[in-house]
């Protein structure tokens, strides 16, 4: 039989083809839902539907930042087969509700409520790919998953147009609602229960908040992923200001047109899912500490001389900006599943989402107040990058990270009977705690 790519070995593994299988289906359907939502938006407000549009971004952030660290204490708690079953069934149903909308409120409130379970899905499928892979095939999968992402965010809203042009714009979300579907019975097929505790207690609202102190302690006590968070927030501040000023800059200053704002997008989109693929390869060679930190070096540089620059350079400078983007955040990932035992994993990885979010929550209206205020505002935040980028460095002194030896966080029994060859971090409950155990 032939080999795989290196890339595409997670796929070798039928579990997470399948688990691989139904979130590019989800995606599709994010895709159909966010542009029949923007032509739903015009068609009810006109000129106005960029302030609707505005509102309901800031909904989907504000959902994911208050709503994944509960999302992850539940995936540790819950069988997240049945979790990301009922999720897709429950967003199926909202889709569902959005052709029959009337009313601007009517948006806002379908857009909560979507990302209401958006924000359950994603840490717990997330957490999930851990769990169903193997450590050799771990880096691959989540890479693939992280590139299919970053080009269906290329190519996705370029194909639910051209769908929406053939089925109109309100017909489009019965079968946005349909690819839910599909990825609900995808996920019903996949073997067995997936439970990292099978002797959980019942949840309770007490139980649900220490998990998340769980979670968010977790993030805090790792040297390694503290210093990820910190060069990811650093990665939001350059990231918001390619995502929120590049239409500005293509049509006003460089006087091009919407097709130039596209292909400006897509290069970063491109850049993105070709450091995914090529990542497992860099991945044996290189330590996760270089690999974030060049990623973060990379996309605030790219953003130094992008007024110098004419359509042709911008192209290339977003593409590294976008190889940049994905080395900080897949590689983060990475580092989560490889620190973190499987029994938490679900905790932080929704530790983790809510506070990337809360990075972009931050960065958005800085690049917006950048943009409208002043003449060179990719200059000035690489600048304002680059100091954030030596202050964090000089701080958590990246080299002495990589002496840190390799292991793992796991949640335990409280038990002080040998206290002396861990570090203890106690949760708010007297019944567990974590403990960090170095590799062997």
């Amino acid at each position: 039989m032939t080999k795989l790519p290196r890339w595409l070995q997670g796929l070798e593994n039928p579990v997470f083809a399948r688990l691989y299988l139904a979130q590019t289906i989800n995606l599709m359907g994010d895709a159909l839902t966010w542009l029949g939502l923007a032509l739903l938006a015009f068609e009810l407000a006109g000129e106005q539907s960029g302030t609707i549009l505005a509102g309901a971004l800031t909904l989907r952030v504000t959902a994911f930042v208050l709503l994944s660290p509960i999302a992850g204490a539940i995936a540790d708690r819950m069988d997240r087969k049945r979790l990301m079953v009922l999720n897709h069934l429950m967003r199926m149903g909202i889709v569902c509700l959005l052709p029959w909308v009337t009313q601007i409120w009517q948006i806002y409130a379908i857009v909560l409520a979507l990302n209401i379970f958006y924000a359950i899905f994603t840490p717990t499928y997330t957490a999930t790919i851990p769990l169903v892979t193997t450590e050799q095939q771990r880096p691959q999968a989540i890479a693939l998953s992280s590139a299919t992402s970053q080009l269906l965010g290329v190519l996705g809203p370029g194909i639910a147009g051209s769908i929406a042009a053939w089925v109109g714009t309100r017909q489009v979300f019965f079968l946005d609602s349909i690819t839910f579907l599909l990825a609900a019975i995808l996920m019903i097929t996949l073997p067995g229960r997936m439970m990292v505790n099978a002797q959980s207690s019942t949840q309770t609202p007490s139980k649900i908040w220490q998990d998340m102190q769980t979670g968010l302690t977790c993030l805090w006590l790792d040297p390694w992923i503290r210093y990820a968070l910190a060069l990811q927030f650093i990665a939001a501040i350059a990231g918001a200001q390619i995502l929120v000023n590049t239409v500005g800059y293509v049509q006003s200053t460089l006087q091009l047109g919407k097709t130039e704002y596209g292909w400006a997008m897509a290069a970063l989109g491109m850049g993105a899912t070709l450091a995914s693929i090529g990542l497992g390869h860099f991945r044996t060679k290189y330590h996760p500490i270089s690999l974030i930190t060049l990623g973060t070096l990379l996309l605030v540089l790219a953003l130094l001389p992008a007024h110098e620059v004419l359509l042709g350079g911008l192209l290339l400078l977003w593409g590294i900006a976008g190889i940049g983007q994905t080395l900080v955040n897949v590689t983060t990932q990475t580092v989560i599943a490889d620190r973190v035992a499987v029994e938490v994993q679900g905790r932080v990885y929704g530790a983790h989402f809510a506070l990337s979010h809360l990075w972009w929550a931050f960065a958005y209206p800085v690049a917006g107040w950048m943009g409208s205020s002043l003449a060179s505002y990719f200059f000035y935040s690489s600048l304002f990058g680059l100091g954030l980028f030596v202050m964090v460095c000089a701080i958590f002194r990246p080299h002495q990270l990589m002496q840190l030896k390799r292991g793992l966080w796991h949640e335990h029994d409280h038990d002080h009977s040998d206290p002396s060859h861990h570090h203890h971090a106690y949760s708010a409950t007297q019944h567990t705690h974590l403990h960090f155990h170095p590799a062997p």
